[in-house]
């Protein structure tokens, strides 16, 4: 499929981008580049491949969803410019 600098301007209008006159004619080639390379793609055989989730593997063991202090308040309350008590504290905003 080819890109003409019409088609090219109407979607940089949808796209809510502003391309300059000249610029119009090197994004009609760029974007035709692009769905030429989709046309490729579209030719893979992949009959027989499993639908990935994600572009890397999944083997990490999952923690339980469990609701927990992270084990080190300590940590946490140090970096606060002011901790009281085991808590953040923060200055008064209503009076």
């Amino acid at each position: 499929m080819s890109i003409d600098k019409e088609t090219a301007r109407r979607v940089a209008h949808l796209a809510r981008i502003e391309v300059a006159e000249a610029d119009l004619e090197p994004l009609a080639t760029e974007l035709s580049a692009i769905l030429g390379f989709m046309e490729q793609l579209g030719e893979v055989d992949i009959s027989g491949i499993e639908p990935m989730t994600s572009v890397t593997p999944m083997a990490a063991p999952m923690r339980a969803d469990v609701v927990n202090d992270g084990g080190c308040p300590g940590k946490v309350l140090a970096n606060a410019p002011d901790a009281r008590s085991g808590f953040f504290t923060v200055p008064k905003v209503v009076e």
